[in-house]
């Protein structure tokens, strides 16, 4: 079973349905008994960091996250939930995160060349890093449907895979039994559900 963790943002019906359709079973919840019964879970994510944060500390769901990943069980954050991951965020300020994967989460509008419009939205081809179980499930080049106007950095040793769009783009991290993508596998067709069943079924090392 997998386990969403529902912690107030986003609609949550196209992950449900993309795991479903690859015949996981998978529960959206905020009841951390349940999600402790779960063999996996996948923090999603829509919205500005430091809102998200603020809602996910909601009766210690953050403390309780870290202590499940920490534990060996398999973590997937899902856009804002992969940048979740990471130690902190400057957007709109300065906040703490999860802090499993060590980096920081910065402005695309910094660092872009001019005529690199943000959000950056759309399909972009996935450009590998290191071989790895999660992207292993996809060819180099796969097309994947990003929308954010923000990005991890100093994550080299996480990185898995990135894409081009001006700069560099971090799109996939991983670091044992914790692991994020900047694209939504969800609404990136058969490669998207090629990546979340990768995650479903891979058994992965812990922290």
């Amino acid at each position: 079973m997998i386990g969403i963790v529902d912690y107030g943002v986003g609609n949550l019906y196209s992950l449900t349905s993309s795991l479903r359709a690859l015949g996981q079973a998978c529960a959206v919840s905020a009841d951390r008994d349940e999600l402790e019964r779960c063999d996996r879970l996948i923090l999603p994510g829509v919205g500005a960091f430091g809102d998200a944060m603020a809602k996910l500390r909601v009766g210690g769901m953050d403390a309780f996250v870290i202590d499940q990943a920490r534990q060996g069980k398999p973590l997937m954050g899902i856009c804002l939930g992969m940048q979740m991951l990471f130690d902190e965020s400057r957007e709109h300020g300065r906040h703490k995160g999860l802090g499993l994967i060590g980096g920081s989460v910065e402005a695309l509008a910094n660092d872009l060349p001019s005529g690199y419009k943000v959000p950056h939205m759309g399909w972009n081809a996935l450009r590998k890093r290191r071989q790895d179980p999660l992207t292993d499930a996809v060819a180099d080049g796969a097309y994947v449907y990003f929308v954010h106007s923000f990005y991890a950095k100093h994550c080299d040793a996480a990185c898995i895979a990135d894409c081009e769009y001006g700069i560099p783009v971090t799109a996939a991290v991983r670091q044992n039994n914790v692991m994020g993508t900047q694209f939504h596998p969800e609404k990136s067709g058969e490669d998207g559900l090629r990546i979340l069943q990768a995650f479903a079924t891979t058994q992965w090392g812990r922290v």
